[in-house]
């Protein structure tokens, strides 16, 4: 079934990106309630920034997002955005996460 444009004052789009990324040292930490906090938190914050998620599917050691979003969205910005706030909420959530990771000021994910 074709996706139909989404539109703002002066454009028609049909934008959708593919994001993966991983945890630092590819560790398998995104499982059981870590696993479904991250979920919750990804569609949070695509309701607050006007993204839609097509599909998520996460693996004990990545992320698989496939997102559409508006043209004013650069897909870096978009994963700066989804891994920031999600690195802070999950350690700040999970103690075993802090530990592994460093402290609440390092950060979860892989850079790239």
């Amino acid at each position: 079934m074709p996706q139909e444009a989404s539109h703002s004052p002066h454009s028609a789009y049909i934008i959708n990106y593919h994001l993966v990324w991983i945890p630092r040292y590819r560790k398998k930490v995104l499982v059981g309630p870590v696993e479904a906090r991250l979920k919750e938190w990804l569609a949070e914050i695509a309701a607050q920034y006007g993204f839609e998620i097509l599909a998520v599917e996460l693996m004990p050691d990545h992320v698989h997002l496939f997102v559409s979003a508006p043209p004013k969205f650069a897909p870096a910005e978009m994963v700066r955005l989804f891994k920031g706030i999600t690195s802070r909420k999950l350690k700040k959530e999970f103690e075993s996460l802090r530990r592994q990771y460093g402290g609440e000021h390092a950060t979860l994910w892989a850079a790239g």
